[in-house]
């Protein structure tokens, strides 16, 4: 996955949050709104796609991993965010 050329404000402040919360090791953040251009059910916010490779997932479940994301990003999705599709690794996962 590679980040567009320019990133939006919203992908800014995804990867400051997701980077203060999360420490990844790696961390990937693509903005996808414009493939979902018009859908009414967004309301003009944002489509994300994620890879957060961090080792906060050690031990987790993929529900966990996930609900952790959602919690990290739970303010944006009030104003900015309406939909995001994430891989949540751990750094020997990503090795792999």
């Amino acid at each position: 996955m590679r980040p567009p050329a320019t990133a939006s404000p919203t992908a800014a402040h995804i990867r400051t949050l997701l980077q203060q919360r999360l420490q990844p090791a790696h961390l990937e953040v693509r903005d996808d709104s414009a493939a979902h251009a018009g859908h009414a059910s967004a309301g003009g916010k944002g489509h994300f796609r994620l890879r957060i490779v961090s080792t906060c997932f050690e031990g987790l479940k993929p529900l966990q991993r996930h609900r952790l994301v959602n919690e990290t990003l739970a303010p944006l999705f009030e104003t900015e965010l309406h939909a995001i599709a994430m891989e949540t690794l751990t750094p020997s996962e990503f090795e792999k």
